[in-house]
């Protein structure tokens, strides 16, 4: 290894930013060149002169921000590299969301790999994580906890048709995450052989559609717009986590509430959701895939970039391996996402 990447790879009051390529990674204000790892848009602002990214990340943004949310686009195709002034880059699946990618820089003998937001488990919305051999690995820790240890998502699945057939009277809402969440539960819907139309809240429906555009199969699905409460008897409707408790839910037959959220472990934010039926469902690597990811990509030297760094500091430390925690804001969405 060359130069240490902490001499050259810089934590700013925006972001991450890569000197020698003159870039920064998901920064949280305009810059003049962003790589942008996923469409959640506390990873992904509107009006940077140069964007770089995955073909599906472009297209989210553009129905999240119009498209011209930046001056020039530039798409990466997994696994190809892009020389940027000194620095090669190459995007990785991450399989977080569509189109989520890892970020691997290639400099002075030096390979860092960013994470961005990812998780270890089978989606059939994205194309799963690739750990790539490394010196440097930046890690989220979002659930950097050992008693985040997330259920297997079909018994989860299990648990929702299984109230849905014990109160066949009442339609089931869940709250999932516009982008990635929502999609995500219908697929798991589908693999667990669930035909009906899922109903979505009018918020959901064009990420819906994008995913639909490219390939996602999703099974049917429309909007609530028309139907009574007693048509909604016995389905499953979808909605923002913020809906849940809304006046546009009053119109649903005898609602159970549910979300669909990695936080739904912990009973106090199941709680504070409204949650009657939680779901803990993420899109995030959990304590024990995030330890087993570090092993992966067999990197002596990790540091984290937001979440619950301590415990993963502790863990880290144990095994050998120096670690350090970086200190990067504008990760509000997290909560939703998770």
């Amino acid at each position: 290894m060359g130069l240490h990447p902490e001499t050259w790879l810089k934590v700013t009051e925006i972001g991450l930013y890569c000197e020698p390529g003159n870039f920064y990674i998901d920064p949280s204000g305009p810059v003049d060149r962003a790589v942008i790892t996923h469409g959640h848009s506390d990873h992904a602002r509107a009006g940077h002169r140069t964007v770089l990214s995955t073909a599906e990340t472009a297209a989210i943004m553009a129905v999240r921000y119009g498209n011209d949310f930046a001056g020039t686009t530039q798409i990466s195709t997994y696994g190809v590299p892009v020389q940027i002034a000194e620095v090669r880059v190459t995007l990785l699946p991450a399989g977080h969301i569509l189109g989520s990618a890892q970020v691997l820089l290639e400099y002075d003998g030096s390979r860092v790999v960013i994470s961005g937001d990812y998780k270890r488990r089978p989606d059939r919305t994205c194309i799963a994580f690739d750990p790539v051999p490394c010196d440097v690995f930046i890690t989220e820790a979002t659930f950097g906890l050992p008693v985040f240890r997330h259920p297997p998502d079909h018994l989860e699945i299990s648990r929702l048709l299984q109230s849905r057939e014990l109160f066949p009277d009442r339609c089931h809402l869940i709250g999932v995450y516009a982008l990635g969440k929502c999609q995500r539960v219908m697929t798991l819907l589908r693999s667990a052989g669930y035909d009906r139309p899922i109903y979505l809240h009018g918020a959901l429906l064009a990420l819906t559609k994008l995913y639909a555009a490219r390939g996602i199969e999703l099974g049917p699905f429309s909007v609530l717009a028309g139907l009574t409460a007693e048509q909604l008897k016995g389905e499953i409707v979808l909605c923002p986590p913020s809906a849940l408790a809304d006046r546009w839910s009053r119109r649903l037959p005898e609602p159970v509430s549910a979300a669909a959220s990695g936080w739904m472990r912990v009973r106090a934010r199941a709680r504070q959701k409204g949650a009657e039926l939680p779901l803990v469902i993420s899109d995030h690597a959990d304590w024990d895939e995030l330890l087993q990811t570090v092993e992966d990509v067999n990197a002596p030297e990790v540091w984290i970039t937001h979440g619950r760094e301590d415990g993963l500091l502790h863990a880290l430390a144990k095994s050998g391996r120096r670690a350090r925690a970086l200190s990067l804001i504008g990760r509000e969405e997290e909560e939703e996402d998770s």
